[in-house]
């Protein structure tokens, strides 16, 4: 076991949004193609993904107002949403020495559907349980606290968005990995000389995971 940590997004990074983006456009009768391109554009105008519901004239209590009912429909993280290459990835890192983390913008019912579906790490915590949120750099620093506060370059930060979780986790001091994957992974882009490892897979962050610490 080594000193360094690998620390995981959730959404697009272990689990696949398409079910749950797919049941709010149903909810509002807005056909899928037409709703996850709205999204897209939202989350590479650099906005948060609440605010989309705002190209198609839904107010933020409006939408809000339905989350029971999403949930409802949902029914939390299950096996069909968990990124085949998720489990995997995280023996693979756990089985060559890296102490792994999950930290995420996630409701905090969410810490208990990763663990029922296998998803074993040294420290789970989604936002809701923080009270903090990416990318405010306080999300970073309380999670570098949760592991023992690390030196910041002794851990990877793994996410798939550039303004959300490569900008900020480099501003923290840390390693940074972009996943592109998810309806805004052929979207965004790195600014010139941004010092982060570009992986399409977590099986590709596994086998290159050492050039993220190089």
């Amino acid at each position: 076991m080594t000193d360094r940590w690998v620390c995981l997004d959730v959404g697009e990074t272990l689990i696949d949004e398409t079910r749950v983006w797919s049941i709010w456009a149903d909810m509002y009768g807005i056909p899928r193609l037409t709703f996850f391109a709205a999204l897209g554009a939202s989350i590479a105008r650099g906005e948060q993904p609440g605010d989309m519901f705002g190209t198609f004239g839904i107010t933020e209590d409006a939408w809000r107002a339905r989350l029971p009912e999403l949930e409802e429909a949902y029914g939390g993280f299950q096996e069909v949403d968990l990124y085949p290459d998720a489990r995997r990835a995280l023996d693979r890192l756990r089985g060559d020495g890296y102490r792994l983390a999950v930290l995420a913008n996630q409701p905090a019912r969410r810490t208990g559907e990763l663990k029922a579906l296998g998803v074993q790490a040294d420290v789970i915590a989604m936002s809701d349980e923080l009270r903090i949120w990416k990318p405010d750099p306080a999300f970073f620093s309380k999670g570098l606290g949760l592991l023992g506060s690390p030196p910041p370059a002794e851990v990877v930060y793994v996410g798939d968005r550039v303004d959300n979780d490569v900008l900020p986790s480099i501003d923290a001091g840390m390693r940074a990995v972009w996943i592109r994957r998810g309806p805004w992974g052929v979207i965004q882009s790195l600014p010139p000389d941004t010092p982060a490892l570009v992986v399409a897979t977590l099986d590709e962050l596994a086998g290159r995971i050492a050039e993220a610490f190089a």
